[in-house]
C-alpha cells in the first residue's frame, strides 16, 4: 500500500521537519510513500520543494490539492494562527491530518480543534518531534528497567531569544516531553526567576504516578541546548537532544557511567531530532490502518498545562 502524501507550507520549519525526513524515508522505503504534492501561498516555494525533495506536482491553492489529489494524509505547517483554522477545515473534510503544535495562539482555539477531532474521528496527528528522538527513547527505556522514576527535569536553553511570549509556541516542547516520560501532571506551579522580560521561569511539577518534575526554561541563557534528566533510587539518566554542543545518552547506576552513546556527524539531524521517527510514525500506522499517535487529544493536555500556566504569569 502507497501512501499518498501532501504538505501543505514550505517554509523553513517545514523543509527541516518535513520535507528533509519525507524524502528520506521515500528513498529507503521505495513504494511505501508518494510524496504527491506541495502547497504554498508562494508557488514558487511549492516548486523549489518538487525539484529538491520529489514532491510531484506544486500547488499554491489548498483547495485546488485538495481537488485534485487523493491524500491519505495531509501536513499542514502553518503559522500558529492558521493552525486551528487549517486542521478544522482538514478534519471536516474527513481529510487525515498532521498539525503543528502548539494546537492554536489560545486555548479556547486549541479546544475548539480538539473538539472537532473528536465529533468527526478523523485521523490525526500532532508534529512533536521530541517524543520520537531516538536518544530520549532509548533512555526512557533504561531508566524503566532501572527502577521507579521519582524525579525528571527538563532544562530549555537559547541564546537570545527575547520574543515576550516563549512559553506557548516552543517551551510546549518541554511541557510534552515531560508528560511523554512521566505521564499526566496533577499540579504545577510557576515561578518567574527575573524582573525584566525575557522572563526566565522554573515550573515545578507533581505527576499522578507520585515522581516529581521541574522545567527550566532560560531563553537568553547564551547557549542553545536542552537536557532532559529521569531520576530514581541508585540511577540517573541525562540525554542532550535535540540541541546542544554534544547530543548524548549517558546512564549512570550506583555512581558508575555504564550506558553511553554519542550522536556522531554521521547521523542525520533529522533522525536525531526525532522528524524521522515522527515520518516513520505516520506512514507505517496509515499502512497498517491504524492511528498515528501522539492524536491532538493525546497532546491537548500538554497545551492546556503549558497555556494556564502562561496565563498565571
Amino acid at each position: 500500500m502507497t501512501i499518498r502524501l501532501g504538505l501543505l507550507g514550505c517554509g523553513e520549519h517545514s523543509e527541516i521537519g518535513h520535507a528533509v525526513p519525507l524524502a528520506r524515508y521515500a528513498a529507503t522505503h521505495p513504494g511505501a510513500t508518494s510524496l504527491s504534492a506541495a502547497c504554498d501561498l508562494r508557488r514558487a516555494r511549492a516548486v523549489v520543494f518538487c525539484e529538491k525533495y520529489g514532491f510531484a506536482r506544486a500547488y499554491q491553492d489548498l483547495n485546488q490539492m485538495l481537488a485534485n489529489e487523493q491524500l491519505d494524509a495531509c501536513i499542514a505547517v502553518v503559522p500558529v494562527e492558521h493552525i486551528a483554522e487549517i486542521g478544522i477545515r482538514l478534519l471536516q473534510a474527513n481529510i487525515p491530518c498532521v498539525v503543528e503544535k502548539p494546537l492554536g495562539t489560545t486555548l479556547d482555539e486549541a479546544k475548539r480543534l480538539r473538539d472537532v477531532a473528536r465529533a468527526t474521528n478523523t485521523i490525526n496527528m500532532v508534529s512533536v518531534n521530541r517524543r520520537f528522538m531516538p536518544l530520549l527513547n532509548r533512555g526512557i527505556e533504561w531508566a524503566i528497567n532501572a527502577g521507579a522514576l521519582r524525579y525528571v527535569r527538563a532544562t530549555m536553553t537559547r541564546h537570545a531569544r527575547t520574543e515576550p511570549d516563549f512559553l506557548r509556541p516552543t517551551a510546549i516542547h518541554a511541557f510534552d516531553t515531560m508528560r511523554f516520560i512521566a505521564g499526566d501532571v496533577s499540579t504545577a506551579e510557576i515561578r518567574t526567576l527575573n524582573t525584566n522580560p525575557p522572563y526566565w521561569h522554573a515550573i515545578d511539577l507533581h505527576f499522578e504516578s507520585g515522581a516529581r518534575g521541574r522545567i527550566d526554561v532560560l531563553p537568553t541563557a547564551g547557549l542553545l541546548e536542552e537536557t532532559y534528566e529521569l531520576m530514581g533510587d541508585g540511577f540517573r539518566t541525562l540525554v542532550t537532544s535535540p540541541f546542544g554542543p554534544q547530543r548524548a545518552l549517558r546512564c549512570y547506576r550506583e555512581n558508575q557511567l555504564v550506558l553511553e552513546e554519542i550522536s556522531g556527524s554521521d547521523t542525520p539531524e533529522d533522525v536525531i531530532n526525532g522528524f524521522y521517527g515522527e515520518v516513520t510514525e505516520l506512514v507505517e500506522a496509515l499502512s497498517r490502518k491504524q492511528r498515528p499517535k501522539p492524536s491532538i487529544q493525546e497532546v491537548f493536555p500538554s497545551v492546556e498545562l503549558c497555556f494556564g500556566l502562561a496565563d498565571r504569569v
